[in-house]
């Protein structure tokens, strides 16, 4: 419903812009355009590599090595993951509850929930050429970093 919502917004606002000035509406979808056709390669060949592992790891594998007996090994493991792994936030809270319900520890999907949202191993190319190299691994090295301390107090709370 929200996504949406979005889009009638967007089409509703590139209306209003298209009236007011159509040269300027015009250059802007141009410049938008490029853009995407420009990083269309490194996103398609991110979401194939994930794709693929995806295919090759099962939730059931996953579930064994970030249990709740796993400790802060799980931890670990369940923060990699989430770093290299790429999927969006719809498929990612499912996904953590059927790990939960197979016997993930909270503070493991914690960790690989956080580190998902938060740090791209995988994007890492793509961030250093629009942000630079030193931003992108200081972004990523807070992001998992607070990933951590997160999954730590989850783990205390619940």
């Amino acid at each position: 419903m929200f996504s949406n919502l979005m889009y009638v917004l967007a089409v509703a606002l590139l209306v209003v812009s298209a009236s007011k000035d159509k040269n300027k509406t015009k250059m802007a979808l141009k410049k938008a355009w490029k853009s995407f056709e420009n990083m269309l390669p490194q996103f398609l060949t991110i979401i194939i590599l994930i794709g693929i592992i995806l295919a090759v790891v099962d939730n059931q594998v996953i579930s064994n090595l970030i249990g709740e007996d796993s400790g802060t090994i799980g931890i670990v493991i369940a923060s990699a993951i989430g770093s290299i792994t790429l999927i969006p936030s719809f498929v990612a809270f499912p996904l953590a509850k059927v790990l939960l319900e197979n016997g993930a520890g909270i503070s493991q999907l914690a960790a690989f929930i956080s580190t998902l949202m938060m740090v791209g191993i995988v994007t890492i190319p793509l961030e250093m050429k629009y942000w630079g190299k030193k931003a992108t691994i200081l972004r990523n090295l807070l992001a998992f970093g607070f990933s951590i301390v997160v999954a730590i107090i989850m783990g205390v709370i619940l």
